[in-house]
């Protein structure tokens, strides 16, 4: 099973509080549906994601189909165009989430981040 943590997880973020969910898009979670997206750190509205620094990020979906295996994808959108990230531990097994998956219950995806130097600025006056 696919968690899509998509392009508005890395570039679109943004919580009220630390302590309330992040408003993101979701771009396409078919296999399951995305219930919330915490951030830590993110104060305030939209995120904002600086190079060099690691992001908490907790994913609380509901699976649609069960599955013996969950992996978790990034991908941010410059130009229009979609292009995947690589994440510390893709394996949603390894990262909070009690395999194998049933349809219809709720997991959370939990996962630390790196915004690496090396990834592109996504707007003019990002850092």
């Amino acid at each position: 099973m696919r968690v899509l943590v998509a392009a508005s997880l890395l570039l679109a973020l943004g919580a009220s509080a630390l302590a309330e969910p992040v408003h993101f898009k979701d771009c396409g979670s078919g296999l399951g549906v995305i219930k919330e997206l915490n951030v830590n750190p993110c104060p305030t509205q939209p995120c904002k994601l600086h190079k060099g620094q690691s992001y908490s990020v907790n994913v609380t979906f509901t699976s649609n189909i069960p599955s013996q295996s969950s992996k978790a994808v990034v991908h941010g959108i410059l130009l229009g165009v979609p292009i995947p990230f690589p994440i510390p531990e893709a394996d949603g097994c390894k990262s909070g989430i009690n395999c194998p998956i049933q349809k219809g219950k709720t997991y959370s995806y939990l996962n630390k981040l790196p915004v690496k130097n090396e990834y592109p600025s996504c707007f003019p006056g990002s850092s």
